[in-house]
């Protein structure tokens, strides 16, 4: 059977591609879907891939990838900066839960450089582009494969 990694993102990146290439890059949140889902086939892992703007939909998630997965990874967007629901969620998982930023928060805004979710999370990784999935998806294999 295969391990279970939830890939939930938040607010406004159903723009990515679109909004700000010159911080977020080209490519699209469906293009991030499918190269998680090719490298994750190739480490044995099923991902679930969700967005939404809406926080109790994040949280909806979190808790049910408490019964469904065994790790989360969680690119909070915005929602990093405000949201102790979502770390409240996150920190009733007992599994892996592994933060991107497509973006470097800690160049940009000072607002953006304080995180609730990394209080949580086993491991950020920020400033990689989208190549921070993968690079997510590859250290929950290795924390599955160690667990």
């Amino acid at each position: 059977m295969s391990k279970v990694v939830y890939i939930l993102n938040g607010p406004n990146l159903n723009l990515l591609g679109k909004r700000e290439p010159e911080i977020y890059g080209h490519q699209t949140l469906d293009d991030v879907n499918e190269m998680c889902a090719a490298l994750a086939a190739e480490l044995g892992l099923e991902i679930i891939f969700r967005q939404s703007n809406a926080e109790h939909d994040l949280i909806d998630w979190v808790q049910e990838a408490r019964e469904a997965a065994q790790a989360i990874i969680i690119n909070p967007a915005a929602y990093s900066h405000t949201s102790i629901g979502i770390l409240d969620a996150l920190s009733a998982c007992q599994f892996p839960v592994l933060e991107v930023h497509v973006s470097n928060i800690h160049k940009r805004e000072a607002f953006r450089h304080f995180s609730y979710v990394s209080q949580r999370a086993d491991a950020v990784i920020a400033g990689c582009g989208v190549e921070g999935y993968l690079l997510a998806l590859r250290r929950a294999a290795t924390l599955l494969d160690n667990a």
